[in-house]
């Protein structure tokens, strides 16, 4: 009763009086007023979860001054506590593997065919075998150690590569790219005495490498079928030719100038379905051990890299990496199919909405725009991809943006080099701005220091990108005087690299201190190298040879030599004056059709071609700015003094 009469005095009606208020609404009302509600339940229930940051996105790393200043992961100190480190049989890469699930472990397949797939224990057994024959033919840890591999990227590459971590050997990849020279020398270099190749004719390179010279070369190992005539030549320079299946029977049960990266290096560096097409190397190390050390499952593509889409279609990978070349190519695929100003539009409008989905921590892929725009991109990669990464090279922030929104995935960029075991910095999960590589890694510091000739000084945050931490390399074998260059009395790995800090503790590279560049493929580039096989053309008088890490090609500027040109040009059937002939499409062909012969004679690769030129008909000099007093090329003043040109060359290259 003192209830009712409480109620009666606050005017609140009582439930009987609730319920015959409700029962005198209309119908319809009650039909709407209940569908409101069970549309909001529904949001509330299923509405997208925002990703939460592991730190403060605005504070990502901390500076910090002892003899001088540094910068180090937000949660530097967290991860150093002890439940956060590798317990101890983790301490080697040959303990990594061994994963109590004996689930699915690698892949491949053939044109047309799923995958077929070795369990971790068939893996870890091959791995045992390969190791012990290895063992019986004399390599040992402290003696014979060093073990060549020459392959395309395949579950054979990765049995190998644990074979050796399982006996403490050295693995030491071989990359035909590199050319002839440079293969002889890393097996010089290293001692080599056996190379486990894939194909026969990689095989025939190593002996033409090692043919009529002095070699430490005694075994290869080839891991498909091979003839009796190539035996026969192995025996002629002393080499014995065995299948990987022979050294693996055989033990059943019986039992570069590289730089020296450690087991520990690589632990220290990685404090679903995964495919594998990049080139094995430091990365795929590190990469094959966070995928194996969680007992998922990798699967390799073809070998055929046109290929790849259909082998995405059918593994249906959850983890992709990848390198910016890809990345473009995606992207330009993408627009080019958009063949209208609508759809075109539509893609930039929906990459938008996407995009500002996600600096808000959403990350999805079953959104409107993606059931009416993206499904397709998504399931051009198989539609199960959850974690992208990328590095090698820098990415366009324009590509990274969209495609983070079309794949509605997370999709992180990564920084380092093969001294660092490959990553050094990474992108942190809920920063999804694009044109930076991250904060540094908890394995590692991250310093700048001056560079007083480019006019970078670390004061004002900028400055050469230096390393330090247990993933950084121990130096380069039998290379005392290069480990100096690159590794200083403290410790710190000198990358070559110029950064930036950002406001916010994040590094952005913003030049290179020398003149070696990588393409969006990753691949090196010296320009010097090819300027001075260029330079050999006859109509050319200089060359300056551009290339940029957000692009999969060279371009270069000639200045044709005025006394030559004319009677050069008459010979193809091209006459005018020297501006004339320089402003002609067929002269401009002709020299660059010249300058690709004799990049080919002079044994340039395909990606160290330029694939265009521009014709410039001042010469580079100190008087205008572009040579130095001793007559070298100012590289960074070229390259702002073409800019024009430069990007007008990338512009057609794309169209």
């Amino acid at each position: 009763m003192q209830a009712q009469e409480l109620l009666r005095q606050l005017r609140i009606p009582e439930l009987e009086d609730v319920r015959q208020y409700m029962h005198s609404l209309p119908t319809n009302m009650l039909m709407g007023v209940g569908a409101l509600a069970a549309l909001t339940t529904y949001w509330y229930t299923t509405r997208p979860k925002a990703l939460k940051p592991p730190c403060d996105l605005n504070m990502q790393s901390v500076a910090m001054v002892v003899r001088e200043c540094f910068r180090y992961f937000y949660l530097f100190l967290m991860f150093q506590s002890k439940e956060h480190r590798f317990p101890s049989f983790l301490r080697r890469l040959g303990t990594v593997f061994y994963f109590p699930d004996d689930g699915p472990c690698l892949g491949s397949r053939k044109p047309n065919q799923p995958y077929e797939w070795l369990s971790y224990r068939e893996v870890a057994d091959k791995a045992e075998c390969i190791g012990s024959g290895l063992l019986h033919r004399g390599h040992s840890q402290t003696g014979d150690k060093h073990i060549g591999i020459f392959s395309q990227n395949r579950p054979e590459w990765t049995i190998s590569e644990l074979a050796c971590y399982t006996y403490s050997l050295v693995c030491v990849p071989l990359y035909d790219t590199l050319g002839l020279e440079a293969i002889e020398y890393i097996i010089d270099q290293a001692a080599i005495s056996t190379v486990i190749c894939d194909l026969a004719h990689k095989a025939r390179l190593i002996l033409d490498c090692v043919s009529g010279k002095e070699h430490t070369l005694k075994t290869i190992v080839l891991m498909e079928a091979f003839d009796e005539e190539l035996v026969a030549r192995g025996q002629q320079s002393g080499i014995e030719i065995l299948s990987l299946k022979d050294v693996e029977v055989s033990s059943k049960r019986s039992c570069t100038s590289g730089g020296m990266l450690t087991h520990g290096n690589v632990i220290a560096n990685f404090n679903g379905d995964f495919l594998f097409h990049l080139p094995p190397s430091h990365t795929s190390t590190l990469l094959q051990g966070v995928i194996l050390v969680h007992g998922a499952r990798i699967g390799y593509f073809q070998g055929d890299i046109r290929l790849l889409m259909d082998d995405l279609k059918t593994l249906q990978p959850t983890v992709f990496p990848v390198v910016p070349r890809l990345l473009n190519r995606m992207f330009d695929k993408i627009f080019g199919q958009a063949n209208t100003p609508l759809k075109r539009w539509l893609l930039v409008f929906a990459s938008r909405r996407k995009h500002a989905e996600m600096m808000n921590g959403v990350v999805r892929k079953d959104s409107l725009w993606d059931k009416l725009i993206f499904k397709k991109v998504q399931n051009s990669l198989g539609g199960r991809v959850r974690l992208m990464i990328t590095g090698a090279a820098p990415v366009s922030p324009t590509v990274l943006t969209f495609l983070r929104a079309a794949l509605g995935c997370q999709f992180y960029e990564g920084y380092g080099q093969t001294e660092c075991t490959a990553g050094c910095t990474m992108s942190m999960p809920g920063d999804w701005t694009a044109g930076h590589v991250g904060a540094p890694l908890p394995c590692n510091y991250v310093k700048l220091v001056d560079v007083t000739e480019m006019n970078y000084f670390a004061a004002n945050g900028e400055g050469e990108v230096c390393v330090k931490g247990p993933n950084v390399f121990k130096g380069y074998l039998n290379d005392p005087e290069k480990t100096k260059e690159a590794l200083d009395q403290d410790g710190w790995l000198h990358t070559g690299d110029i950064g930036k800090w950002l406001p916010n503790g994040i590094l952005k590279i913003v030049d290179r201190k020398k003149h070696i560049f990588k393409l969006a493929q990753g691949e090196y580039i010296a320009p010097e190298k090819v300027e001075n096989i260029y330079i050999r053309s006859d109509p050319v008088a200089q060359i300056f040879v551009h290339g940029d890490s957000l692009q999969a090609c060279l371009v270069g500027i000639v200045v044709p030599d005025p006394d030559f040109l004319p009677g050069w040009a008459k010979k193809k059937g091209i006459e005018g004056s020297y501006l004339e002939m320089c402003a002609s499409k067929e002269l401009k062909n002709a020299i660059l059709e010249d300058i690709l012969r004799l990049g080919k004679e002079g044994g340039l690769k395909s990606f160290e071609q330029v694939r265009d030129i521009s014709l410039h008909t001042e010469m580079f000099s100190v008087q205008n700015g572009l040579l130095t007093p001793t007559l070298k090329a100012k590289r960074t003043d070229l390259r702002s003094h073409f800019r024009e040109q430069i990007d007008l060359l990338y512009a057609k290259i794309k169209m």
